[in-house]
């Protein structure tokens, strides 16, 4: 089973945000981050795919049109698409909400009810953001397979989890603990861990780099040394609370430069077989250069198969395990003299923000991944992309997809008509794009020393399928 390239079926994108809503709240425009998954839409090229896509709020036809017309017949593909929205802008998870309205169940219901009467080739399959108790009620109640972890196993994809996957699967991770369930337990594990003096704190279930603190230890109690959280109204009193609720495993901080932070995709199938379908570098920020702001494929070629032997390592424990999906595995690459060192950082058993761009890419492409190399193929010939999931601009805000095309080109550009047969940029940096406007504006990148003019300067991610060479992003907002 693949959701990048399935042949025939009907996918029911449930794109819920089911994680900590705590964390969710502070970043702007977070329900955006439930058009991430409208790569999946390029699916429509098979003529026995269909699609039923659920938000909490409707997608613009903007949107919805720029991603149908990377195929030879949008309006055929738009007959086999159902966008259902529950119009509910309230910031609970998408499957919770969906869960307390039997109206568009009974919606969901009936598409796949029309699929069983019409069509007898393929199966149909919930494809969730994350897996949570809701989104397993909903799969009880539309008699669907998950493509996801259970719940059951949801620990495994903890910073805890992670590290003991880790260790029974031989990757080398970070010095460190787990399992600390208190801020007592916390104190005392970082007077254990002399003579570092530089810790990182991290809460079992947060993502984004939003549930981390880098504290400077002394001879002081650790609430009283100096302490730098990821989220800007974060303190020790809420985040000792968190600690207590969620768990928090604590590491050394690897002050080391250059430090970098690549990352590896893997996917499980029902059958438990594995494979790893993608290496990146990401691209991180915030106050403590911990915050995933985007990603550029592949990783550095010094690395890059190192990586993907890990991953194929930890998959492996991780399908014994029973876990199903396409899940994600953050590491730290230390320069030394001898090369890079590669540690563990953790496991994300979810899509995460290198997931996107890699289904676009592969979907507008027809390439696929070549292990041999780490690369996409096609053709004999590579692909590569960046893509940015925090692209704003204060000239975007409060435009629509249509009315920011004003916004988007510099002057000189033009826009160019649909052209099947051209190779053309992927729609893949939709995380939460624009945010102020909840927006995606994706950009072409540069490509063999030209310039190239947008599809829609309306979209704010930055990507491009290049060719033989690097693609390098040209900002311009």
């Amino acid at each position: 089973m693949s959701i990048f390239e399935p042949d025939e079926g009907m996918l029911v994108v449930l794109p819920s945000l089911s994680l900590p809503q705590d964390e969710l709240r502070r970043i702007t425009g977070a329900l955006c981050y439930e058009e991430r998954l409208l790569f999946l839409l390029l699916t429509l090229r098979e003529p026995k795919v269909e699609v039923v896509y659920l938000t909490s709020m409707p997608v613009n036809d903007a949107v919805v049109d720029y991603y149908l017309s990377f195929l030879d017949d949008p309006d055929e593909a738009r007959t086999r698409l159902q966008m259902i929205s529950l119009d509910d802008p309230d910031t609970h998870p998408l499957s919770e909400a969906l869960l307390r309205r039997p109206d568009v169940i009974e919606r969901v219901r009936a598409a796949l009810g029309n699929r069983r009467k019409t069509r007898e080739d393929g199966g149909a399959w919930m494809v969730p953001f994350v897996v949570s108790e809701y989104e397993e009620r909903l799969a009880e109640l539309f008699s669907l397979p998950v493509y996801g972890p259970a719940t059951a196993l949801a620990h495994l994809g903890s910073k805890s989890g992670g590290r003991a996957i880790g260790d029974e699967a031989g990757v080398p991770t970070v010095r460190g603990f787990g399992d600390l369930r208190s801020l007592t337990e916390v104190e005392h594990t970082a007077r254990a861990m002399s003579p570092t003096t530089k810790l990182m704190v991290k809460l079992n279930n947060s993502y984004s780099g939003l549930g981390n603190a880098i504290v400077t230890k002394d001879d002081r109690p650790l609430v009283s040394c100096p302490t730098s959280f990821s989220a800007s109204d974060e303190n020790w009193t809420t985040f000792a609370e968190k600690i207590a609720e969620r768990g928090a495993v604590i590491e050394e901080f690897i002050e080391d430069r250059p430090l970098r932070s690549p990352s590896a995709l893997a996917r499980i199938t029902p059958g438990g077989g594995y494979d790893v379908v993608a290496t990146h570098e990401q691209v991180l920020g915030g106050p403590n250069g911990d915050v995933y702001q985007g990603c550029s494929f592949p990783a550095r070629r010094e690395y890059r198969a190192e990586l993907g032997a890990y991953t194929e390592r930890i998959a492996g424990v991780l399908a014994e395990r029973g876990v199903v999906g396409l899940f994600g595995v953050d590491f730290f690459a230390v320069k030394t003299d001898g090369g890079y060192r590669t540690l563990l950082c953790e496991i994300n058993l979810r899509i995460g923000g290198t997931t996107h761009p890699l289904g676009a890419a592969i979907l507008t492409t027809g390439a696929s991944y070549d292990p041999g190399t780490g690369t996409l193929m096609r053709d004999g010939r590579p692909k590569y992309y960046v893509a940015t999931d925090n692209c704003a601009s204060p000239t975007l805000k409060g435009r629509t997809p249509r009315g920011g095309r004003q916004a988007g080109p510099r002057r000189g550009s033009r826009l160019r008509p649909r052209e099947p047969h051209r190779e053309r940029a992927a729609p893949a940096g939709c995380g939460h794009g624009v945010r102020q406007a909840g927006l995606h504006q994706h950009r072409r990148l540069r490509r063999g020393g030209r310039r190239a003019t947008p599809k829609n300067p309306a979209h704010a991610a930055t990507n491009r399928v290049g060719r033989s060479r690097r693609a390098r992003s040209r900002a311009r907002c």
